[in-house]
């Protein structure tokens, strides 16, 4: 049996369906693995982008006039080769219908050929899970990135160290060591992930209690109560009163000028109690 996008949202109102592991459990050895059905929950099928919507900094929402993200030998490929040969910023995103607040993600990726002409010296080989990230509906023509708490998918030169699955906060903050940590990325204790080999991370996720990044199935990056940043000009419309806890909200992968191909994309739904 395999799940399409809207059978994950049948799930979300279902509680026979999370069936989600107990605190403690770890992620299987490898990514080939696959875990029961009523367990992880692919939510790209291989076959289209159904379930998806794509936001490039530039265009409405929904808009993709240069088919970054598309599907490909079963593959969810994020690419330049419509661009004019250059990148000029424009970053984009594509976003899972269903907003997720306990929950756990997984992908298995790769970046592949060379960065786009015009791309930024900190983007090679550098694209990202966005996790409790705001509406697309709510992102300006111009903005860059959705406020969001951000886990990088990084890769490595074959030489230099580099640590993967990292953490970057666009228009968000988080707390580590009981401290409000307002740098914009924090690394990982990884190690590099070289070469063009598959490489897969996952996520936990718990609503706005604790986030939790994992390389394989080494946990390498922790921190707790992700909240929206007051001083950051596209968060302040997002806040509410004086509320700044982010306990939900979308999923999107990133393209900000390197091409990568995705080949699994899998959630798993938490229950809400720890």
């Amino acid at each position: 049996m395999s799940f399409q996008p809207q059978h994950l949202l049948l799930c979300l109102t279902l509680v026979a369906c999370q069936n989600g592991p107990q605190t403690g459990s770890t992620t299987p050895e490898s990514p080939q693995e696959i875990a029961a059905p009523d367990e992880w929950l692919p939510i790209f099928d291989g076959k289209s982008l159904e379930g998806w919507t794509p936001k490039i900094r530039g265009h409405q929402v929904g808009e993709d006039p240069y088919s970054t993200f598309r599907v490909e030998d079963g593959l969810l490929k994020v690419g330049y080769e419509n661009y004019g040969g250059k990148f000029d910023a424009r970053y984009g995103h594509l976003f899972y219908e269903v907003p997720l607040s306990h929950y756990m993600v997984r992908v298995e990726y790769r970046f592949i050929g060379n960065q786009m002409d015009g791309g930024a010296g900190w983007a090679w080989r550098n694209s990202g899970l966005m996790l409790h990230g705001q509406d697309p509906k709510t992102m300006a023509v111009d903005q860059e990135f959705p406020v969001s708490i951000e886990m990088q998918l990084l890769g490595g030169d074959g030489t230099n160290a580099r640590t993967n699955a990292n953490l970057c906060t666009p228009g968000t903050n988080v707390v580590m060591g009981d401290k409000l940590d307002q740098r914009h990325c924090i690394n990982s204790t990884s190690e590099t992930s070289h070469r063009d080999a598959w490489v897969w991370v996952t996520v936990e996720v718990r609503g706005g209690e604790v986030i939790r990044h994992f390389l394989g199935d080494e946990l390498v990056l922790e921190y707790t109560e992700p909240q929206l940043d007051p001083r950051d000009s596209e968060a302040q419309l997002l806040i509410q009163g004086d509320a700044l806890l982010l306990t939900g909200g979308t999923l999107s992968l990133q393209s900000e000028s390197h091409p990568l191909e995705f080949r699994r994309v899998e959630v798993k739904l938490l229950p809400e109690a720890p």
